[in-house]
């Protein structure tokens, strides 16, 4: 088990200290996109909302990300031909399973992200906590056909006990650690899984709900990230990882929806580009891991 430790289960190494990273077929870039498809509860209150139930004013915009948002994202991600790669609440395939059947339409991928997302996993103690991991993968398992190969806490909050429980699942690689731009490894008392980069940045929900940008600084947002991770790259001969982490309740909205369209559109302008899903990514980037 790992125990409370001043510094992460892996290796600082600054990104200009470390061996190359090669994408498939040249590529610079491998980009991912990220639907967060959760549920809330209405008799649970609704994270960073009033604190009661029901909190309606909170719930059902959230709701509206289920009931329309999320089929307006697979709109436009299919016509730029990106496979999405799914952080998923388990309660989902209970409360809304026609997104599952769409998603599985669309062969997404889908990765674990807790029973809903008004219960995080640092709030819990060790065995309750490894309880979620367990059986949230077990639900998807049994709803999609395969086990996920991915994890993202929700909240991006774990307790100590959550990689063993990951590992211990079989999970391959995990989002919750937004501190770098290439994947790595890490050694979890012996075991092994991979961060994959996320972002926190690059992400709809802290942008618009938390500092107030509007679609198309948003998009610019996108571009200036792609620019600069791109440029990188190709300067320095090693891959990178680009996430885009949205939420249907916010870009799946009418007037924002187009700012994902135009960030797309503009990234799909550039060769070099790598679409792909988290476990491409990690089975790949493993392939040129020596343990």
């Amino acid at each position: 088990m790992m125990k409370p430790q001043r510094y992460g289960p892996f290796a600082y190494t600054p990104i200009n200290r470390r061996p190359k990273v090669e994408w498939p077929d040249g590529n610079h870039i491998a980009l991912w996109i990220v639907p967060n498809i959760e549920t809330f509860p209405l008799n649970e209150p609704v994270p960073g909302g009033t604190g009661v139930t029901p909190d309606v004013i909170n719930w059902a915009p959230r709701d509206y990300g289920a009931r329309v948002g999320i089929f307006r994202m697979m709109e436009v991600m299919d016509r730029h031909g990106i496979r999405g790669t799914v952080a998923l609440n388990s309660e989902v395939c209970d409360d809304y399973p026609a997104i599952i059947e769409d998603a599985m339409e669309l062969k997404w991928e889908f990765m674990g992200h807790n029973h809903s997302n008004s219960r995080y996993l640092h709030t819990m103690n060790d065995q309750p906590g490894r309880d979620v991991v367990a059986t949230t993968l077990d639900r998807i398992e049994a709803a999609t056909g395969a086990r996920p190969k991915g994890w993202l806490s929700s909240g991006l909050q774990q307790n100590w006990t959550t990689l063993d429980a990951l590992i211990d699942g079989g999970v391959q690689y995990v989002a919750d650690f937004i501190n770098d731009d290439q994947p790595y490894v890490m050694d979890v008392d012996g075991g092994k899984i991979c961060s994959i980069p996320y972002s926190s940045e690059i992400n709809d929900l802290p942008q618009f709900m938390r500092m107030g940008r509007t679609a198309e600084e948003f998009a610019e947002m996108i571009r200036r990230q792609f620019d600069t991770l791109y440029r990188e790259s190709v300067d320095s001969k090693s891959g990178r990882v680009m996430a885009i982490c949205l939420h249907p309740f916010i870009i799946g909205v009418p007037h924002r929806i187009g700012a994902l369209d135009d960030a797309l559109k503009y990234i799909g302008g550039h060769d070099g580009v790598w679409k792909a899903t988290g476990s491409e990514i990690i089975e790949h980037y493993l392939k040129g891991e020596t343990f």
